[in-house]
């Protein structure tokens, strides 16, 4: 089952408009979500950047567009779907409705629909990594600026690089700026650590402002062991660090083990994983 602006309907009883400007443009955004016995995790951060994603796309926020009603709509289609007391990954699609060419209509209405699937990892675990193999993706590049770095439907990067990493038998490939920085991994934000500092790029290099990331750099700032560091990484710094991961809400945490002719530990990363589930067992 599926929630289409409110309604719960079955998959195949779903219809898109040929109009519908997030099939036509691209013009949608979406949210990830990770949901665990009927707990949505980090929903707070999860909304505000779905709310100020949709300003900087200039579309107009319904007024019932609260809190409130958004995660009552995540965790009807949850139950609906008999998942309300196991793990489950959840997709929220915003679009800006029909009409308009390049320019909407002066009046649109902003739809949402829901899907979900089971998923298998209630907490986040150390996941295997040594055989976790990147490279860079060369072919195109991410534009700096925070409109990169929105959630939205237009990701022909992460598909064609995505496609290229399974053509050349890799798990996962690190995206480029057209600066030639390294701001990211396909599905992912990245984190770079040396000794006791802990690198990230910044989000006007292009990457995305992902929730996992937040977490992250909270949990970074509060910790005397590290030194955190939000700035630019160039590909020269890939070899020379000690660890590699890579961050999204649904993995938690992905370390890398090979890059190329290195290889990384991922001992920074199974303690911050600890930290990470600590966090979400108190709140």
């Amino acid at each position: 089952m599926m929630n289409t602006n409110g309604l719960l309907q079955s998959k195949s009883d779903a219809n898109i408009d040929l109009e519908n400007r997030g099939y036509k443009y691209g013009d949608a955004l979406f949210e990830t979500l990770k949901v665990v016995n009927g707990k949505i995790f980090f929903w707070e951060d999860h909304y505000f950047r779905l709310m100020a994603s949709m300003r900087i796309l200039r579309m107009d926020i319904p007024m019932n567009f609260t809190m409130e009603f958004l995660e009552e709509e995540l965790l009807k289609t949850v139950e609906a779907n008999n998942l309300l007391k196991a793990t489950v990954r959840v997709r929220l699609n915003i679009d800006r409705g029909e009409g308009g060419k390049y320019l909407p209509l002066e009046e649109t209405n902003i739809n949402y629909n829901i899907t979900v699937e089971a998923h298998h990892q209630p907490f986040y675990g150390n996941l295997p990594y040594e055989d976790y193999i990147v490279d860079l993706y060369k072919d195109f590049y991410m534009a700096p600026g925070f409109l990169s770095g929105l959630k939205s439907n237009n990701k022909t990067l992460q598909v064609i690089g995505s496609i290229y990493a399974s053509e050349n038998q890799l798990n996962n490939c690190l995206v480029l700026n057209t600066n030639k920085s390294v701001i990211e991994a396909l599905n992912g934000n990245l984190f770079l650590v040396k000794g006791d500092v802990i690198k990230t790029p910044p989000l006007d290099d292009g990457c995305l402002k992902g929730v996992m990331r937040k977490q992250i750099i909270d949990l970074l700032k509060n910790n005397p062991n590290y030194k955190f560091e939000e700035t630019s990484i160039s590909p020269f710094e890939l070899q020379k660090a000690d660890e590699l991961f890579i961050t999204n809400v649904i993995v938690g945490i992905q370390s890398i083990g090979k890059y190329r002719k290195k290889t990384f530990a991922n001992n920074v990363a199974v303690d911050l994983i600890k930290l990470l589930n600590a966090k979400l067992r108190l709140t």
